[in-house]
């Protein structure tokens, strides 16, 4: 488990002051972002900018303790509990577990999120436009665009009669996308192969299981730790000779063929924006669930040269960004 805070401490400086003008310096507001893995820079920058929208800026007006699980679900509720212990004015709750995690923890503290999933579907919320309660935040919906991920790997590898996909058992959402997939599945007339990983060490099993499968493609199911491990999935992908498709743009730039969702900067960028309305005073339960729609196609060509595979110039057209 990682902790860390950036909380600025002037030293000797500080000492320095009289103490009626430290005494008149009024105390930062602490706000926790929770994630179930890191996140990386160009995310932080986002929320960050976020937070500036809304007139925080890290240091100056506002303490942010960012803390992680390292991928591990079952570290969540020790997390949160801190954090509740502690009284932080706000918890930025990064996925659905996370948020999970922190609505069972407190009804009173201030939870933002970013949810993959319809969050009234998923019981974090009664309504998007009147959340209730203590929650609010920013939804991707990057579930329910995991059947047309399916739809866009049968596009560009028409061949590919057998697909599989890899699923995380320990997400939340799950039973949802594996529901949706062999539903997508079956209306384009293709063998779903499904295929578990939890952790570092199910990777290189579930690839096997796909060579002795002989599943010809990949769908790799949206998941926080799949997020953090993009690089990898992408190389072993590559490795297996697997035209694959994942969620974010990450897992092209590292080599994967296709990645189709929402952009992470949007919505860590809209995150912060709710944050700072929180810290300013503005009820959760006021804040309308937003959301993210900004998807975004992204085609690696210099692995589809590597697989083989001709992109189709009315996919290309469509894309987003093309890697060459």
């Amino acid at each position: 488990m990682k902790r860390r805070s950036f909380i600025t401490l002037l030293g000797g400086a500080a000492a320095a002051w009289p103490i009626a003008a430290r005494a008149q310096q009024p105390a930062m507001p602490v706000a926790a972002f929770l994630s179930l893995a890191e996140q990386s820079a160009e995310r932080m920058q986002a929320f960050q900018e976020g937070l500036r929208e809304a007139g925080y800026v890290e240091g100056r007006n506002v303490a942010i303790e960012y803390r992680s699980a390292d991928g591990h679900g079952d570290r969540l509720a020790e997390i949160v509990a801190d954090m509740v212990r502690r009284q932080v004015a706000v918890i930025t709750a990064i996925s659905d577990q996370t948020a999970l995690a922190a609505k069972a923890a407190t009804a009173t503290i201030p939870i933002v999120f970013v949810s993959g999933n319809n969050p009234v579907e998923f019981g974090l919320v009664t309504s998007l436009n009147r959340p209730g309660a203590n929650l609010t935040g920013v939804t991707t919906l990057n579930v329910e665009v995991g059947a047309k991920r399916l739809q866009l790997m049968h596009q560009v590898a028409p061949t590919a009669k057998r697909i599989a996909a890899l699923i995380n058992p320990s997400d939340p959402t799950a039973a949802i996308l594996s529901r949706d997939l062999d539903a997508a599945a079956r209306t384009l007339g293709l063998e779903l192969d499904v295929v578990q990983a939890s952790n570092d060490r199910d990777f290189e099993a579930a690839f096997a299981a796909l060579r002795q499968r002989r599943s010809t493609a990949l769908v790799i199911g949206g998941d926080p730790f799949f997020n953090s491990r993009s690089e990898q999935l992408a190389r072993l992908a590559l490795a297996h000779v697997l035209p694959a498709i994942y969620q974010y743009r990450a897992f092209a730039a590292a080599g994967g063929l296709l990645s189709y969702g929402s952009s992470f900067i949007e919505s860590h960028r809209l995150a912060g924006t709710y944050t700072g309305r929180v810290l300013k005073g503005e009820k959760p339960a006021d804040l309308p669930v937003q959301q993210a729609t900004n998807i975004e196609l992204i085609i690696n060509l210099k692995t589809a040269k590597v697989l083989g595979i001709d992109i189709p110039p009315t996919l290309l057209a469509r894309a987003d960004e093309v890697i060459e």
